[in-house]
């Protein structure tokens, strides 16, 4: 009996030892993991999840949102700030560098973190912001354009380059025609905060 007390006495502390060790190397690895995890894959999560939260802009501007999609460089968002029968949802597309900080509650946050699975939008993680914008220019869809110079300009995106865009600026609800052409402006990826569309305008 005293022998089998021993041999069960020793079982129990490898088994806590294995347990410990086990414990270990899990967090070691959860901890590896984590650190190889970037800002686009969480993103992701948040999209595939269509998470709510506030984004914080590089300049401080804070907009209530819901994620819907994302590409390579770019998350879209629709504002959550409308309500009302007439009230008009705007879609932001909003660049990897514009984002100053996610306001999110601590579940939605911990999801975030999940391991981040390959979904039907392949092709759509491969799409570049500037590939999005001359698809809005081809659409002859109708943006406010923020920058970091705090400023937004509303206009009609003619044609987005390699870094850099061409915008007609005109009036909110006006087409865009020759006579109500206010003005153009050269406008750098690096600079735009955000492009907000209204309605779900894009891709």
């Amino acid at each position: 009996m005293h022998w089998d007390r021993l041999f069960e006495d020793l079982e129990g502390q490898l088994a806590s030892e294995w347990e410990a060790e086990r414990a270990a190397l899990d967090a070691e690895s959860e901890r590896l993991r984590i650190a190889r995890l970037d800002l686009r894959g969480r993103l992701r999560m948040l999209c595939a999840a269509d998470a709510e939260a506030t984004i914080e802009l590089a300049d401080g501007r804070r907009f209530p949102v819901r994620f819907q999609g994302y590409g390579a460089d770019w998350i879209a968002a629709a504002s959550r700030s409308a309500s009302g029968v007439h009230a008009t949802r705007s879609t932001f597309l909003i660049p990897h560098h514009a984002i100053g900080a996610l306001v999110l509650d601590h579940g939605v946050l911990l999801a975030s973190l999940e391991e981040s699975v390959l979904d039907d939008h392949a092709l759509r993680e491969r799409m570049t912001f500037g590939f999005v914008l001359r698809d809005l220019a081809r659409r002859r869809v109708p943006v406010h354009i923020s920058t970091r110079s705090g400023g937004e300009t509303h206009g009609t995106i003619d044609r987005a380059a390699a870094d850099h865009l061409d915008l007609a600026v005109h009036e909110t609800g006006e087409a865009r025609r020759a006579g109500a052409v206010q003005g153009f402006r050269i406008v750098p990826f690096a600079s735009i905060l955000a492009v907000r569309t209204v309605g779900d305008q894009v891709p």
